[in-house]
């Protein structure tokens, strides 16, 4: 849940309190959201051919991979713990998809595999973290290592190409424009963000990722939720590799390098809490948005792939110091 001063100057700090939940959120997203309104009118005025029908379809299908991720990085987030091993579950799940597919001729089966191949992954990062209470970061990165090498081991070090034609409709479906995984983007979006806002679920989750220890005495099993939102994680993920995979034509154990700082980067510039206990399904959306039209208009403009690493370096470093200062915000309204 992103808070700006631009967002919060019409309304007193002891009023804004009082206001219902759903109205801070707003009042709090809002600003983030003007700064997107901004940032695509000044690209569309600037950058030649940003505002075509055609780039703009390209650039949903573009921020598809990490959208539908972030949805459930916002949930691991909000609990207070951290994935790391997502990008080693797209590729896992992806070459378990094609070699799956491949060998058995049945794409339901293929894809099945590659879906479950990531939730085991993520269930067993929330046993993990849950069950033996390891700081998250070091368990989801031991699993980064670990699953990345399952993934060279069950392509035999090389990627594996899909011999079934039909696994390449999943990629490249489309209904009213948009292909599936933009459909399965939006879908993420829609389920997650009706799970933190109207279930008990999601209230869980924030409760337990503000104060564990509380959300416990209140009688919530945290152990369960953990290992239930890592499980989702991997899920998500997996689903993400496969169609990665169908638009690819091919299961790469070397795919999504680094895909979780720019996940993270996105969930935070969101105004997600790295602390946990604060998380706003609009806020990821927005900062989506945000990450996919700088890098969609640094495509445009040719900028070296050398300074786009400069920029999302920088767009991860100042969304973790607008988190510190909104934590600070934060305790000091108490």
């Amino acid at each position: 849940m992103s808070q700006h001063d631009t967002a919060a100057s019409s309304v007193s700090e002891p009023t804004r309190r009082r206001l219902p939940k759903p109205l801070r959120t707003l009042l709090d997203t809002s600003g983030l959201i003007a700064v997107f309104i901004l940032l695509f009118a000044g690209l569309s005025i600037l950058v030649p051919d940003f505002l075509t029908g055609r780039n703009i379809v390209g650039l949903l299908l573009s921020v598809t991979l990490i959208g539908s991720i972030a949805t459930t990085m916002m949930m691991v987030l909000a609990l207070g713990e951290v994935d790391l091993s997502v990008a080693s579950i797209v590729a896992f799940a992806g070459v378990v998809a094609a070699v799956i597919t491949s060998t058995s001729g049945s794409v339901f089966i293929g894809v099945v595999a590659g879906i479950a191949a990531g939730a085991a992954v993520g269930a067993f990062n929330g046993f993990v973290v849950a069950r033996f209470g390891i700081n998250s970061l070091i368990a989801t990165l031991a699993a980064m290592e670990f699953v990345r090498g399952l993934a060279y081991i069950t392509s035999g070090g090389d990627a594996v190409m899909i011999t079934v034609p039909g696994f390449f409709d999943l990629g490249s479906a489309a209904f009213l424009g948009l292909t599936l995984p933009v459909w399965t983007m939006i879908a993420c979006f829609v389920v997650f963000g009706v799970i933190l806002n109207m279930t008990s679920f999601g209230r869980n989750t924030l409760a337990t990722g503000g104060n564990a220890e509380a959300a416990a005495l209140a009688g919530v099993n945290v152990r369960k939720l953990k290992i239930t939102v890592f499980a989702l994680q991997g899920l998500v993920a997996g689903i993400a590799g496969v169609l990665l995979t169908s638009r690819m034509g091919l299961g790469d154990p070397n795919t999504s390098q680094g895909l979780e700082l720019a996940v993270i980067s996105a969930c935070v510039l969101g105004g997600v809490s790295l602390s946990g206990g604060v998380a706003s399904i609009t806020g990821v959306l927005v900062g989506v948005l945000i990450m996919g039209c700088v890098q969609n208009a640094m495509g445009l403009l040719n900028v070296p792939t050398f300074y786009q690493y400069l920029v999302r370096g920088a767009i991860l470093l100042l969304a973790v110091m607008f988190d510190r200062w909104k934590q600070s915000r934060r305790a000091g309204e108490r």
